[in-house]
């Protein structure tokens, strides 16, 4: 039975095309990537990163966003988005007919200078404009809150400039805030605690969480996270991706765990689990490694065990 207590259904943002491919080593083809994205949306995600519209030199995986973009094909219902960091970005990606567009924050001082090499109010007076005239353009926005649970330079930072930079990327104009655990360091009464910080000037409607599971804490986040009213997370299939800029930290929580959490919760996705473990089954053999994720490694160590 279902707590009535947690949401009936949750929405997954998958990230992985993007958040997950961007730090690399080695070029993913394009055709990989299309194939990839369609196999996600074949298993029933509707919502896909799957580009950023940054400068090639310092994301070279991002190259080829406006090709991926125009090479998936546009499901039913289905919203691609992508990453950008300014109007130029935002007009590259309103030419790739991007159904959204996500600008990136932080709560760290320190990691917003070695990000994107300006401040946290240097960052956000930058950010208006595109949010204004993706607006204008009938484009949503989405913003990113990064470092929301710990700095890998500042260390712990204080839920009230997490709430701080939240709020005004809300007020701003975003309709969704994705509150980014960078490092992973994040624990459920912490998470919980910068939720509800947030909470006061941003409905919790608004809120996504987005957590790394670099001390394996990424799916105790979600489930304290989904007691605090929220119902949206990003997630990356096979748990793919990590922060450039953020030493050490390892990747996105797996979609496929998330997505299993929740069914077990009774709380719908939509996502078809088989297909979805498939699809991250995918992406790992062309990286040439395994699976991230946990449901997914013991889902093919039953089927091992099955065919024995």
């Amino acid at each position: 039975m279902r707590d009535a207590a947690l949401p009936d259904r949750v929405k997954i943002v998958e990230v992985g095309p993007r958040d997950g491919l961007q730090n690399e080593p080695t070029f993913v083809p394009t055709a990989s990537k299309v194939e990839w994205i369609g196999r996600l949306v074949g298993a029933g995600v509707k919502w896909v990163e799957a580009a950023a519209f940054v400068s090639p030199k310092w994301v070279p995986q991002m190259a080829d966003g406006a090709q991926v973009l125009h090479e998936i094909a546009r499901g039913q219902g289905v919203v691609f988005s992508a990453l950008v960091p300014n109007v130029k970005g935002l007009d590259a990606a309103l030419a790739a007919q991007c159904d959204e567009v996500a600008v990136f924050a932080a709560a760290s001082e320190t990691f917003s200078q070695k990000n994107i090499n300006c401040s946290i109010a240097e960052s956000l007076e930058r950010f208006a404009p595109v949010v204004d005239r993706a607006i204008a353009a009938g484009v949503r926005v989405r913003g990113y809150v990064s470092c929301v649970l710990g700095c890998p330079f500042e260390g712990e930072i204080d839920a009230a400039q997490v709430a701080s930079v939240a709020t005004r990327l809300y007020q701003m104009g975003c309709y969704e805030i994705s509150l980014g655990d960078t490092i992973g360091t994040g624990t459920p009464l912490k998470a919980r605690r910068m939720i509800e910080a947030c909470a006061k000037d941003v409905p919790v409607s608004a809120l996504a969480g987005h957590f790394h599971d670099t001390w394996g804490m990424a799916i105790a986040n979600i489930y304290a996270a989904l007691q605090a009213g929220i119902a949206t997370f990003d997630s990356s299939a096979s748990g793919i991706g990590g922060c450039p800029y953020s030493p050490g930290a390892t990747g996105n929580v797996a979609t496929e765990d998330v997505v299993y959490l929740c069914h077990e919760l009774g709380i719908a996705t939509g996502i078809d689990l088989p297909a979805l473990i498939d699809a991250g089954r995918f992406i790992s053999d062309v990286l040439g490694r395994p699976t991230s994720s946990n449901v997914a490694r013991a889902t093919q160590a039953r089927a091992r065990l099955a065919r024995a």
